[in-house]
């Protein structure tokens, strides 16, 4: 029985209370039932699954696809063209084991690892930036600028060519009412930009991955089988396969946008739990080696994707007790489910010392995050950066100034001044 909204506990159901107060609103969608009929992001009517075990089940479930073709309302995302719409993100088998078992080799802890001391550097020179003005926006000035240049490192993207790829972004993730034609500008450039590099590499190869990928898309891979999912869920690939030129670009501009924008939140997201924990704080600073199980804790407590990609039932589907069309939209709430006491006892507490396996924040199934290895090591490093340079860190407002992006695909600050 869904509760009576109260002024403190506002209606859940209520499209605005998942951007005021998204994990009260998800307390009560709980409460309330496992499966909610709900106005989407784009103002279409979609299910939303909100407790652990359903949301698990359905992330691995076959019949659950991320085909938008498969959609029976013409539901269109971001309405992409071909070129950048090819992705990870929009594919099922056997194209998506073909796709991925490509690029995942990049991706595997051993050779993330082997990144660990370059990212480290580029963290130490933007704190050695800022530490000099004893006050900073961490988003701006850190967690904004780490991601992007380690991934366009790792695409091989010179700096010259380096653009604003968090404008490009939020046009997508947070498209502002008062400029309707500022999606449409950002797609354009951003298609602009990937095939421009690609032609680029293809005249002067280098020793990148996207170099590496446009190898395998114009003379073909002849590499072994490997299993295609980091966490051990997915299916094994199939040796000798190529990209279309359309899934070439469409998989630069997926590592590049996909590595930023969660990388980003997640950084920004528990740097804000640590100030809001001293205590934690503290016992990080002083036992550095606690801090890869506390960013999985910090991924379960705030995560930087709050649903998981929209998925399609190719068939009817009962989730929760609840039938669901085939070919309605189903929204997966990877952060209700993560907030789920059923699972994660007490979960409104940030504890760094809780039984953590099994969280949602990066997926689970055939679906896991592709740089989930990255996104940890990242994040670990910087995280690891900061506390240790800046043992005085304080938040430079009151916390009640804090803005989030008013978005339910993303949870992110739109910035966070500190001092120290």
């Amino acid at each position: 029985m869904q509760r009576t909204p109260t002024p403190d506990r506002p209606d859940p159901l209520d499209p605005t209370a998942l951007l005021d107060d998204p994990y009260a609103a998800y307390e009560g969608l709980r409460e309330a039932g496992p499966v909610h009929r709900i106005s989407g992001p784009d103002g279409q009517p979609a299910w939303l699954v909100t407790r652990y075990a359903d949301v698990r089940g359905a992330l691995a479930d076959p019949r659950l696809s991320l085909d938008k073709r498969n959609s029976s309302t013409g539901y269109r995302g971001f309405s992409l063209p071909p070129a950048l719409d090819a992705n990870l993100l929009n594919m099922d088998p056997p194209d998506h084991t073909r796709v991925r078992r490509l690029v995942v080799k990049a991706f595997t802890p051993g050779r993330v690892e082997k990144l660990r001391a370059p990212v480290a550097k580029v963290a130490q020179d933007l704190l050695d930036a800022v530490e000099p003005q004893g006050t900073a926006d961490l988003i701006a000035d850190f967690a904004g600028p780490l991601p992007i240049i380690v991934i366009c490192d790792l695409l091989g993207v010179p700096e010259h060519d380096r653009r604003d790829f968090r404008a490009w972004t939020d046009a997508l993730i947070t498209p502002d009412p008062s400029r309707p034609a500022a999606m449409k500008e950002a797609i354009g450039a951003m298609l602009r930009f990937f095939t421009e590099l690609i032609a680029t590499k293809r005249a002067e190869p280098g020793d990148d991955l996207l170099s590496d990928l446009i190898a395998v898309r114009d003379e073909g891979d002849e590499g072994d089988e490997v299993d295609e999912a980091d966490d051990g869920n997915g299916a094994g690939g199939v040796a000798g396969d190529r990209l279309s030129e359309d899934e070439l670009t469409s998989l630069a501009f997926l590592i590049l946008f996909a590595g930023y924008e969660n990388t980003v939140h997640l950084i920004g997201n528990a740097v804000l739990a640590l100030l809001d924990h001293p205590d934690v704080l503290a016992e990080l600073r002083a036992e550095p080696e606690r801090m890869p199980a506390a960013v999985e804790e910090f991924a379960r407590y705030d995560g930087p994707a709050p649903l998981a990609i929209r998925r399609f039932p190719v068939e009817d589907v009962e989730i929760g007790g609840v039938r669901i069309p085939a070919g309605e939209s189903v929204l997966l709430s990877l952060a209700s489910a993560n907030r789920d006491p059923e699972r994660f006892p007490d979960p409104a507490t940030l504890d760094p010392h809780r039984d953590i396996f099994g969280h949602l924040a990066l997926g689970h199934g055939i679906h896991y995050c592709l740089g989930a290895p990255l996104a940890r090591m990242e994040t670990q490093t910087a995280l690891d950066a900061v506390i240790q340079r800046f043992p005085g860190l304080r938040l430079a407002v009151p916390r009640t100034e804090l803005q989030w992006r008013r978005s339910i695909r993303a949870r992110g600050l739109m910035s966070l001044p500190v001092a120290w």
